[in-house]
């Protein structure tokens, strides 16, 4: 029998937090010990939204603009990001990670699949499939949800 969306969202709302949770335990731990995590976070934001913007940052985050402007200076003072002023728009500044910050993200990334392939192998080759199939699936959906 097909699941109704009702029971397709339940089962969502029920996996995706312990994922999730798992995955970003394993990225902390990963982390360098000196790195907080909303700068983590920052950096991973800012790596999935290039050029994003300070404010963009703080709700990112769930920050003020002042508390997610003292945690990008951190950043920037340490060589993470890099702070240019906006050709478009002289008001905004447009916020990137550097090499160095790129050097930290992959590593923890690169670790955290590891570990989650790790976790992922105890399935059968039709339930990893499954897996694949869903996720395909889902990113199609929300990405066109974010346009």
């Amino acid at each position: 029998m097909t699941p109704s969306p009702e029971e397709c969202a339940r089962e969502v709302l029920d996996v995706v937090p312990l994922v999730m949770r798992a995955i970003r335990a394993e990225m902390r731990s990963h982390r360098t010990p000196d790195l907080s995590v909303p700068q983590f976070r920052a950096l991973l934001f800012l790596r999935r939204t290039p050029g994003a913007s300070l404010s963009q940052v703080a709700d990112h985050l769930g920050l003020t603009p002042p508390s997610a402007s003292k945690l990008v200076d951190g950043l920037v003072a340490r060589g993470l990001l890099a702070r240019q002023d906006s050709q478009a728009d002289r008001r905004r500044v447009v916020l990137t990670v550097t090499a160095a910050g790129e050097a930290i993200l992959d590593s923890a990334l690169e670790s955290t699949q590891a570990r989650l392939a790790e976790t992922l192998a105890r399935l059968d080759g039709d339930s990893r499939a499954a897996v694949v199939s869903a996720m395909r699936a889902l990113r199609t959906l929300f990405r066109a949800g974010e346009r």
